[in-house]
């Protein structure tokens, strides 16, 4: 391990001294790019992943005084993924170079891979509103690049933080759009019911029964199949018990679906929410009797 980060020191030497000394414009930075690769090998080989991401971050401005955009871009990627294991930080700072570089040369299918990533990253740290932020800008991407499936899978994250953030109307018009943009898609139908099972969650959290009943009657308008599933059961339950004020019948709904389909833990913390709404509503009327 420590024979090669000498070596790495030996190449990045190398290339340093390239770079003060004398030489065509154009060779000097080739040369001392690749030195600086060698150099990234060694540190990597060695798992010494910081000293590989400042390697690539020097590599990729090597490319820049070069003009060459793409290899810059693949090399702040480099980076990235060297710091990825260690400063989260850095990781971000460099998948963000390599994100508009690839934006600048047009290659937008590479710049929303990065972006995606950079959100997943964001969503690692809980930094819900940043991780919102990529993955919108992701989801344009994708769709731009007519890759549904990414779109898609982006748009869903959106929701999902969104709904976490309290943010309900904006998860539900996602979900929505997602179920109705699947409906006619051999592939995507079978998960329509499970987009509108979220957005009926979401609708209760709103606390809005009328809102609840009117968003039961679209979704079965868009899949006339919805309203045979026990997704569509549970939702209709809950619209009754939280109507009827009843924390018991809530419960007992969610118990049952759960005993057959295992919810997992973004709609338990969602229904929770909803729960505890409910019992308020019935304090108080008990606090009124």
């Amino acid at each position: 391990m420590s024979d090669q980060i000498a070596k790495g020191l030996e190449f990045e030497k190398k290339a340093e001294k390239k770079l003060s000394g004398w030489g065509l414009f154009g060779s000097k930075y080739e040369d001392a790019g690749d030195l600086y690769e060698k150099a990234a090998n060694c540190y990597k080989l060695a798992k010494s992943w910081d000293q590989a991401g400042a390697v690539y971050v020097k590599l990729a401005q090597c490319y820049l005084k070069m003009e060459s955009k793409h290899e810059a871009a693949n090399a702040y990627a480099d980076a990235g993924h060297s710091y990825k294991k260690t400063n989260t930080k850095e990781c971000i700072a460099c998948l963000e170079h390599a994100f508009n570089l690839f934006m600048e040369i047009g290659r937008l299918s590479m710049s929303a891979r990065y972006c995606k990533e950079i959100a997943e990253l964001y969503e690692q740290e809980q930094n819900l509103e940043q991780a919102i932020a990529y993955y919108d800008r992701a989801a344009d991407l994708f769709q731009g690049e007519e890759v549904t499936t990414s779109a898609n899978q982006c748009k869903q994250k959106i929701a999902q933080f969104s709904a976490q953030l309290e943010q309900y109307q904006k998860a539900i018009e996602i979900y929505e759009a997602v179920a109705r943009q699947s409906i006619n898609n051999n592939l995507l139908k079978y998960g329509v019911r499970g987009h509108l099972l979220n957005a009926g969650i979401c609708q209760l959290c709103k606390g809005d029964v009328v809102a609840i009943t009117n968003a039961l009657e679209r979704y079965q308008e868009l899949d006339p199949t919805f309203s045979g599933t026990r997704e569509y059961r549970l939702l209709a339950d809950l619209a009754a018990a939280l109507d009827e004020e009843d924390v018991a019948k809530f419960t007992d709904a969610v118990k049952e679906f759960d005993s057959m389909t295992k919810l997992d833990e973004w709609k338990t913390t969602l229904l929770l929410r909803v729960k505890l709404l409910l019992k308020a509503k019935e304090d108080e009327e008990d606090d009124l009797t």
